[in-house]
């Protein structure tokens, strides 16, 4: 099974709104981390149940609610219930096969995202869907799987590094983004890395092996841009559209995130373009191989056939051709032979086909 292959064919003749888990199972059970904090005080909890989430909840702080897996549809629906989300809404968080998008409601927003990351054993870029809600005093977060990019915000809200305590949700959903997009920046030198080496390879030894590698990579960039690209739409929406949920404050720091997604489609494109032209590099450099060698035979058989003109008149079968009867003949017809073959080298080497 291809390590993107989804189960999209078991939401076929649902009604729409209905929850149904498409992707892998990446978790044994859900689990919840959630965050309480201001300015001057934090709270970080593990809760065990919705009911629990929905007590800690009631407290006048901003609440950064994080959910790991999504495979419990039971539990991703009472945790829409708890947050007021719309069935689709919900059906969308479950479904991992999620183009990034933004989707505004009357009193939150609706933000997906690919976090990508990068195998250097198997050397290919592997994505996770992140789901934001953003409403008023809260961000909830819906990810595949434990352990994420997410650590170092967690890190500035424990020790109050940074603006983050000290501005609302809206400061916290930009925080999140912007970790994912520069988290993008790691994947493109790794494959830039990739294909450095490659480019070298293709210069100096390209084998079968070397196409494989080529396809590889189209896939691999075909795939970084698919989850790249929409985030620029994504990204200019926040910013125009007139929402209360995100202030004015916030704005800027979207705007540079902006800008990272634009550097980071721009390289995406750049890396496409030249590992489109690998392709005809491989064959242009296949294609010089070949024609050093060709170029050396035919060197090699220009110098033979004089040689050979010269040991074909003497082994005619003739009884009277008066060389046969010297005692110097044999010597001076090498010798002959010899300074032939030299003074050709030497007319190749004079005009650089050697």
């Amino acid at each position: 099974m291809s390590k993107r292959s989804k189960k999209r064919s078991h939401k076929i003749g649902l009604p729409p709104g209905t929850p149904v888990h498409i992707g892998e199972q990446k978790t044994d059970q859900v689990k919840f981390n959630l965050f309480l904090y201001n300015e001057s005080q934090y709270e970080e909890t593990a809760p065990r149940s919705v009911q629990e989430i929905q007590r800690l909840c009631d407290k006048p702080l901003c609440k950064w609610l994080n959910v790991d897996g999504l495979h419990d549809v039971e539990v991703l629906q009472s945790i829409g219930n708890l947050l007021g989300l719309h069935p689709l809404v919900v059906e969308d968080v479950i479904n991992t096969q999620q183009r990034p998008k933004v989707d505004l409601y009357s009193d939150y927003l609706y933000i997906v995202l690919k976090v990508l990351t990068y195998d250097e054993a198997k050397r290919w870029v592997a994505s996770e869907q992140i789901s934001l809600i953003l409403s008023k005093d809260r961000v909830a977060s819906f990810q595949e799987m434990e352990g994420d990019i997410f650590d170092p915000v967690r890190d500035r809200i424990r020790t109050a590094k940074g603006r983050v305590r000290k501005e609302g949700a809206d400061y916290l959903a930009y925080t999140l983004m912007d970790a994912i997009v520069d988290h993008y920046f790691m994947v493109l030198e790794k494959l830039g890395e990739d294909i450095e080496e490659l480019e070298e390879e293709l210069v100096t030894t390209p084998t079968p092996k070397t196409v494989r590698a080529i396809h590889h990579l189209k896939r691999e960039l075909i795939h970084l841009r698919k989850a790249v690209w929409p985030l620029r739409e994504v990204i200019n929406l926040l910013l125009h559209e007139d929402t209360p949920l995100i202030t004015n404050t916030t704005k800027p720091f979207l705007r540079d995130v902006y800008d990272h997604t634009i550097h980071v489609i721009d390289t995406v494109e750049t890396y496409r373009d030249l590992v489109s032209g690998m392709l005809d590099l491989y064959l242009s450099s296949v294609s010089n191989r070949m024609n050093e060698v060709m170029k050396l035979l035919t060197i090699i058989a220009t110098i033979f056939i004089p040689l050979t003109f010269v040991v074909g008149i003497y082994g005619m079968n003739f009884d009277w051709m008066p060389e046969l009867r010297w005692r110097e003949g044999y010597p001076i017809v090498l010798l002959t032979m010899l300074i032939i073959a030299l003074v050709m080298i030497a007319f190749f080497r004079k005009k650089n086909w050697l």
